[in-house]
């Protein structure tokens, strides 16, 4: 690597939606750059071709970050500078982006962001909810059981969540956080975000599941849920402190021996063996 040029990883925001929240910024260094890592390079070379930017693309995705991100610092490290994008939004937020930009970091490489549109701070400032202080979720794990632990993690903070979700998910995703969250919890859907259809639905969970039950969800969404009240919050951490008592809290909740005693174990901070060793006591 040239010392007097220390390669960087542009992260580099495209837009959620609508083209004209592209930048200037990145619309330069996309067509500066030799090499542009893309989540879909089918999609990407669109975006290009309506700013008549030529630039090489390669994939970079979920399914083979672990054999191509190594390879795209391999060719950094020669002296190149890269751009990574995602389908949309910034890179790193829900995509490998992170993955990229944690390799790049840890062979000395520089970072830097070319910021710009973002779907979940876009809904949260049009919510109508708490700006102040926040929790991104994105989404919600497949399984069921998956889900209702991430939940069950997040029930008890104050902060506003925000969530992730496809048309095609959302009336299973409004069901688990009602089952979780309960049904009373105010909430803002957005839609289809900066395009033509842009659509922003306020009320409680409830309100919003039922209203999703009469009508058919189109386009993908940004659920913003507002956070647990400080007395709930209260209520929510009173669990019990001694490791037997838990393991039984947990067990009253329905969750079978061996989740309940991982549950407790990660709630206290030690291992699943240390409290199975207790209960044998």
């Amino acid at each position: 690597m040239n010392e007097t040029h220390i390669p960087t990883l542009y992260l580099c925001a495209t837009p959620i939606g609508n083209l004209e929240d592209m930048t200037y910024r990145a619309v330069r260094v996309l067509g500066n750059v030799e090499l542009i890592a893309a989540e879909d390079t089918r999609h990407t070379r669109q975006l290009l071709t309506h700013f008549d930017i030529h630039t090489r693309l390669t994939s970079y995705h979920e399914h083979n970050k672990f054999e191509k991100g190594p390879e795209l610092i391999a060719w950094m490290q020669e002296g190149h500078d890269l751009a990574c994008v995602s389908d949309a939004g910034l890179p790193g937020i829900c995509d490998p982006g992170s993955h990229l930009a944690q390799l790049a970091i840890a062979a000395g490489l520089n970072v830097s962001p070319l910021p710009g549109a973002n779907a979940g701070l876009s809904a949260l400032i049009c919510s109508g909810l708490d700006t102040t202080r926040f929790t991104f979720v994105g989404f919600l794990p497949k399984t069921a059981k998956k889900a209702q632990e991430v939940l069950e993690d997040v029930k008890g903070r104050t902060d506003t969540l925000i969530f992730y979700e496809a048309p095609h998910h959302l009336k299973k995703t409004l069901k688990a956080l009602i089952d979780v969250l309960g049904p009373a919890r105010q909430a803002a859907l957005g839609r289809e975000l900066t395009k033509k259809f842009e659509e922003f639905r306020r009320g409680t969970l409830g309100e919003l599941a039922a209203y999703y039950e009469e009508n058919e969800p189109r386009g993908e969404y940004v659920i913003v849920v507002e956070g647990c009240g400080e007395e709930a919050a209260e209520a929510v951490e009173e669990k019990p402190q001694d490791p037997k008592a838990l393991y039984e809290h947990y067990l009253a909740k329905g969750m079978p021996k061996k989740e309940a005693m991982r549950a407790a174990a990660k709630d206290l901070g030690i291992s699943r063996r240390d409290i199975y060793n207790m209960l044998l006591e």
